[in-house]
């Protein structure tokens, strides 16, 4: 049997395969039109077939793999809007400092500013360890001197896309990146305004996984 689609639910079925996954929120918004009016027309052609829906992802073709839905939505999601707040210590402080700082923050990683808040590049908890096993005076030692130094640290903007932050994490076998603003690209002038880590990584599965209304 053929169904005959209506004129709206053509437009449904239109934006779904343009921009899919969608939400049926952001299906009303670009028609105009509110949740409750759509939920019949997405219903129809989720019955019948055309579309397909995911709890927290949204509508899509039906078809599709699960895979590329799930790396489709991870692509839509930006960093801005899942970064943790930045844990920073100054270019000045001493390697205790840092051991002080990560173990009351419960970090794993440091992003050490300038002035401004200026990266200046990152220390981790095995720079930290070298110098600690190594019987020299924390307190003595600069943070800078034992560094990862910019333009050698891995960073992410706020703009850019989940997945893509996530893969530098794997690739670089690293366990957060610094979110930066870009002040002047040619110096390589970041401004620390996030940070990224395979906690929030974890965080978006999660919230990927539950199940909330489309």
């Amino acid at each position: 049997m053929t169904i005959e689609l209506s004129a709206r639910q053509q437009q449904i079925l239109e934006i779904v395969r343009r921009e899919g996954p969608i939400t049926g929120e952001q299906i009303a918004e670009k028609l105009n039109l509110t949740r409750a009016t759509l939920r019949p027309d997405l219903a129809i052609l989720t019955m019948a077939g055309f579309l397909e829906a995911r709890p927290r992802v949204g509508y899509f073709y039906a078809g599709k793999k699960s895979s590329e839905i799930f790396g489709e939505q991870l692509r839509k999601m930006l960093v801005k809007d899942h970064k943790a707040v930045p844990v920073v210590i100054p270019e000045s402080a001493t390697v205790y400092d840092a051991i002080v700082t990560m173990f009351v923050e419960d970090v794993g990683n440091l992003a050490v500013v300038k002035e401004h808040g200026i990266l200046a590049g990152v220390i981790s908890r095995k720079d930290l360890l070298k110098v600690a096993i190594g019987k020299q005076e924390t307190h003595a030692i600069p943070v800078s001197l034992v560094m990862t130094r910019m333009p050698n640290v891995i960073t992410v903007t706020g703009e850019d896309n989940v997945y893509e932050a996530a893969r530098k994490l794997v690739d670089n076998a690293i366990d957060s990146l610094p979110v930066v603003k870009v002040l002047n690209a040619d110096r390589k002038e970041y401004e620390v305004i996030g940070r990224f880590t395979k906690t929030t990584v974890t965080k978006i599965f999660v919230e990927l996984g539950s199940n909330r209304e489309i």
